[in-house]
């Protein structure tokens, strides 16, 4: 069957690249997002692939393009629908945001446990333009499964986000269990560390739900999960590896690939998680103290309760404070900046999590 998304159409065994208008411009011209389309030899599952939803994350897109760049259509089976700049406006500026209206890109897919009676503007409408896309509502098959890259704070190391199932309004407890262990095949597949998100409550109070990774999982159903893959603004050479091999390892465990191809298993870097316990995000510790900061850890230390994990220093140099960790686990990645303001986090954590993956949409079932 020939699969076609935008411009881009592809027969059973070729490869396809063009563009998808999303939205019209003020000048007149669209805003067309690049679209590349692998159509395996033989059909079967849909994989979509997702990256540059934050403008500044470009080695999201370099690992996106190289990844389709390496499938070989006639060995694939079913088809890769790859979107490698969901975010034109922000990769022009090199910015985390559009400047449509400074709006987070990523937080405003489709929750329909979540109405609100504003009218969308357009980074919604665009977002839900592609909601629709990707569970099969326009010309393009529905995602069997759907890989989001990114990358996080400056120096962090590369690892797979887990959004915990919810359950409630859109599925069944049973129904969420089934969910979770197609995700948990994902997200193992990929082969980084695994780091759970936030607890439900919090899950929701960040509006992580309305994530592209999120609300493919918990409104649409679809094994979906993040990967994020070291530092921001530039391309770094390991992290784009270890993302192309991770997107090919998914595809694996879809049995969409028989392998890896072997280039691309030759270049990735091996990274391991430091710890041998599950763990989920955590955004801390916080600092009481204003100041400078003065880091003790990097990304991929081990911390304990009791770790210092920052100093805080006058302008002057005299110290001030010593910020410590209440939990065991590791770093991800130092905050960005030195500047120290009251209750400001220094540190992104991968935290010991002893909670379910699979919870109520309230977090209290």
């Amino acid at each position: 069957m020939t699969v076609e998304f935008g411009t881009a159409s592809a027969s059973p065994g070729e490869r396809a690249r063009g563009y998808w208008d999303a939205t019209t411009l003020p000048t007149g011209t669209p805003e067309r997002l690049p679209v590349v389309v692998v159509n395996g030899s033989e059909a079967g599952p849909t994989a979509w692939l997702t990256a540059g939803v934050h403008g500044d994350e470009v080695t999201g897109v370099a690992a996106a393009q190289d990844a389709c760049a390496a499938l070989d259509p006639d060995s694939l089976v079913g088809c890769v629908v790859c979107l490698p700049c969901v975010n034109p406006a922000g990769l022009r500026q090199t910015e985390r945001t559009s400047y449509y209206h400074g709006d987070d890109p990523n937080r405003h897919f489709p929750d329909p446990a979540s109405d609100s009676s504003r009218p969308p503007r357009v980074q919604e409408r665009i977002a839900w333009r592609l909601y629709e896309a990707f569970v099969g509502k326009g010309e393009a098959p529905r995602a069997d499964l759907l890989v989001d890259l990114h990358t996080a704070q400056v120096g962090s190391m590369p690892f797979t986000i887990r959004d915990r199932v919810l359950y409630g309004s859109q599925r069944d407890e049973e129904a969420a269990h089934a969910l979770a262990d197609d995700l948990e095949r994902l997200a193992d597949a990929i082969t980084l560390p695994v780091v759970t998100e936030f607890e439900a409550v919090e899950y929701t109070e960040r509006n992580l739900q309305r994530s592209l990774a999120g609300s493919a999982l918990n409104a649409a159903g679809i094994p979906a999960c993040t990967v994020e893959l070291g530092s921001r603004s530039v391309v770094e050479e390991g992290n784009r590896a270890a993302g192309v091999a991770g997107v090919c390892r998914a595809l694996v465990a879809f049995e969409m690939l028989e392998s890896v191809p072997e280039k691309v298993e030759t270049a990735a870097p091996d990274v391991e998680a430091p710890v041998d316990y599950p763990v989920r995000r955590y955004v801390g510790p916080h600092a009481e103290t204003v100041g400078i900061a003065r880091h003790r850890v990097a990304a991929g230390d081990v911390v304990e309760s009791g770790t210092v994990v920052a100093d805080v220093v006058a302008p002057t140099g005299e110290h001030r404070a010593s910020v410590t960790v209440d939990r065991e686990g590791y770093v991800l990645a130092r905050q960005g900046g030195v500047a120290v303001y009251e209750n400001d986090p220094l540190a992104s954590l991968a935290v010991r999590d002893e909670g379910e993956l699979v919870v109520s949409r309230s977090g209290r079932e």
